[in-house]
């Protein structure tokens, strides 16, 4: 078990995200506290799906074993997924947020 196929981009993907926040977006999503509660809702909503979908008794997504860690928890989700998750949906957030704010200072 490598994990060069989905371990690395995974875990890749979470410093490039905080480094496009911190370095250049600079929307200070991450002192919200909306943001944090919509990481966890988020989370709530990604371990029953992602739980289902990746179920080891009956898996509709299957993960080549020599491209991931093989740690599974819970509900047998490959960890590798939890970072996708934060990562995707924060770079959507930050997305939007600078949209946002171009936005209202082209309004000004």
């Amino acid at each position: 078990m490598s994990g060069l196929g989905y371990t690395l981009p995974a875990v890749l993907s979470v410093p490039v995200v905080l480094l496009l926040e911190l370095k250049f977006l600079r929307t200070g999503l991450f002192r919200r506290p909306a943001y944090w509660i919509s990481m966890v809702i988020v989370t709530g909503f990604q371990i029953p799906v992602d739980g289902w979908l990746t179920k080891l008794s009956a898996p509709i997504v299957l993960y080549h074993p020599g491209h991931t860690l093989g740690v599974r928890f819970p509900w047998d989700i490959p960890v590798e997924d939890f970072l996708f998750g934060f990562s995707l949906v924060t770079t959507v957030l930050l997305l939007w947020e600078r949209g946002r704010a171009t936005s209202r200072k082209e309004r000004t």
